[in-house]
């Protein structure tokens, strides 16, 4: 049987911490942002963690690499 092979969509997206959590980028920060609020701009810099329920989703889509 062959191996699986990791989504690479997610392996772009998502990083894995060493205690297990999921980092990611938060949406709304590619363009547009002249409509956006200067607090709103301020909070989206940066990563955030990823809630719990999804964390086994992306788990498995990486299948066991982090980036």
């Amino acid at each position: 049987m062959s191996k699986q092979k990791t989504h690479k969509g997610t392996k772009k997206r998502f990083r894995l911490t060493a205690s297990g959590k999921v980092k990611h980028r938060k949406a709304g920060t590619s363009h547009l942002a002249i409509s956006k609020s200067a607090k709103k701009i301020r909070q989206l810099r940066g990563t955030k963690v990823l809630e719990p329920q999804y964390v086994r989703h992306i788990v498995d889509a990486l299948r066991g690499y982090s980036y």
